[in-house]
């Protein structure tokens, strides 16, 4: 049951922290960031969203400068999701660099 509610609500997380970050890089040409992947605790306090950041060079500015604006995404979140959820969970954000790997070992089996 607790199961069934966390995958729910970290579906429900995750597409709207992607209209979020849609939103916000809009503006800025050349950089996409997504959300590849989003894990609730237990309690529901904490969520952890793994982001894919394309150009993968910049990923670690761009991660820097969202730890920095997290309260503001926080709040973004709230107001999108306040009819859904009571508590709104506290965000932690890391790169997902799964695409990279994978790239990185195409690049080893062709070699």
């Amino acid at each position: 049951m607790q199961e069934t509610r966390q995958n729910k609500i970290a579906r429900l997380l995750q597409k709207e922290l992607s209209v979020i970050f849609q939103e916000q890089t809009r503006t800025m040409h050349g950089i996409m960031v997504s959300v590849t992947r989003v894990r609730i605790s237990p309690d529901l306090s904490i969520c952890t969203a793994y982001l894919s950041i394309f150009p993968s060079e910049k990923g670690e500015e761009i991660l820097k400068n969202i730890r920095a604006n997290e309260k503001t995404i926080r709040y973004d979140l709230g107001q999108r999701v306040r009819h859904q959820l009571r508590i709104i969970p506290e965000l932690r954000f890391f790169i997902d660099d799964s695409l990279d790997y994978i790239e990185h070992i195409d690049e080893l089996l062709k070699g």
